[in-house]
């Protein structure tokens, strides 16, 4: 069963609307680089938002319970969420550099052979550096590498 904060991150950046391209436009329009900053700073936003509940959270529930399993429940609870806000903590620099990406007009570019990210992968996931097919690529290289 999905906890309250897992189904919350569920939910992050996905309040937008699909950009619409007009005919002819071209790719990473001053328009198309807007869209995709308003997402990028929503998500941002939702993403600090979660880290100042954890810091209410825990501060709130911390306690000294005498019972060791008690105690060691919460250390695991919060061990837990520190985890979870450390992997966000990562992925709110990340916005922050394709930030910068979109302020140089160097967004939506795969770095690995240079073409089109695509709209769609983009709006999938805002801070992908690397088309699908180079991205395809670079998994099986890697579970190749792992195995």
């Amino acid at each position: 069963m999905p906890t309250k904060a897992k189904a919350k991150s569920s939910q992050l950046i996905r309040g937008f609307e699909p950009y619409q391209e007009s005919k002819g436009e071209e790719y990473m329009s001053e328009q198309m680089r807007a869209h995709f900053t308003g997402i990028l700073n929503k998500w941002k936003l939702e993403l600090m938002q979660e880290v100042d509940r954890t810091v209410h959270h825990m501060q709130d529930e911390a306690a000294n319970f005498p019972d060791p399993a008690d105690r060691a429940s919460q250390e695991e609870e919060f061990s837990l969420e520190l985890r979870a806000r450390d992997r966000e903590r990562k992925l709110i620099k990340k916005i922050d550099e394709t930030l910068e990406l979109i302020e140089e007009n160097e967004y939506g570019w795969c770095d690995s052979c240079g073409v089109e990210i695509g709209i769609r992968r983009l709006e999938a996931r805002p801070t992908a550096t690397l088309c699908i097919d180079c991205k395809t690529l670079a998994e099986i290289k890697e579970k190749q590498i792992g195995s």
